[in-house]
């Protein structure tokens, strides 16, 4: 059971981000070559918000799964016998290069959740609410997914709000974006997720069942990691900036 809990989560992260970063592909294109002025200017909007997301969580967690490739094969995922060890040692750039991962947090939470009045994150809040919608008509399963994802976005909506309200100095409200950013990135890749659930339909070959699973897995076991980082967002908590250098 333990190796399946750890190949879900690499399908779960891999095939999530994958989904994302394609996601913002097509975001590119609608940019340059939407219908009208709205539409370029929407897509414009999203792809702003989403940018810091899209460099930081895959470079994140799609490594955390190279880190369980290597797990699952024992002892011997440490050595070169198997490729895994110099997947993780490519891919452990990643985070690095990218920005770093903290400057994209702060880019996320200092600057895209709130130019143009929020709107990025607005257009962002309605995209994943039509999903949540098409979810609910369904029914069944695909209703409890959207359900659960709904109160995510809500939580989402409300810790960035506080932030942004608070009378307090910018080294407080940005001192725990990083957190932001991997919770906000873990409500992004479950609507991901959701809308790849949406599209298997009633198939049931191994293709679409194994999509399903990850969903399912990605859930139950990743989504709810948010509530207890919302909460300590929520209060701006000051413990990383409260730490003496000399305590280090």
């Amino acid at each position: 059971a333990d190796v399946r809990r750890m190949l879900l989560a690499q399908k779960s992260y891999v095939e999530g981000a994958l989904g994302l970063v394609l996601y913002c592909g097509r975001l590119l294109d609608e940019e340059r070559s939407a219908a009208d002025d709205t539409e370029r200017a929407r897509a414009r909007m999203l792809l702003e918000v989403l940018t810091p997301i899209a460099k930081s969580w895959p470079s994140q967690w799609c490594l955390h799964a190279n880190d369980l490739a290597i797990q699952i094969h024992g002892g011997y995922g440490y050595t070169r016998e198997y490729d895994v060890e110099q997947h993780y040692r490519d891919n452990r750039l990643n985070p690095i290069h990218e920005g770093t991962h903290g400057i994209q947090a702060l880019d996320l939470l200092g600057r895209k959740v709130v130019m143009d009045d929020g709107a990025g994150l607005a257009a962002l809040e309605a995209l994943v609410r039509a999903t949540i919608e098409r979810a609910c008509a369904v029914g069944g399963e695909a209703r409890d997914l959207g359900a659960a994802l709904d109160r995510a976005l809500a939580r989402l909506g409300e810790v960035t709000r506080t932030i942004h309200t608070a009378h307090v100095p910018a080294d407080v409200r940005l001192a725990n974006a990083s957190l932001y950013l991997e919770a906000a990135g873990h409500v992004v890749v479950a609507w991901i997720w959701l809308e790849q659930f949406l599209a298997t339909g009633d198939a049931d070959d191994a293709l679409r069942q194994g999509k399903r699973h990850a969903c399912r897995y990605f859930y139950r076991y990743e989504l709810p990691r948010t509530a207890a980082q919302f909460d300590v967002l929520a209060r701006l908590d000051t413990t990383t900036l409260d730490a003496d250098d000399t305590w280090f």
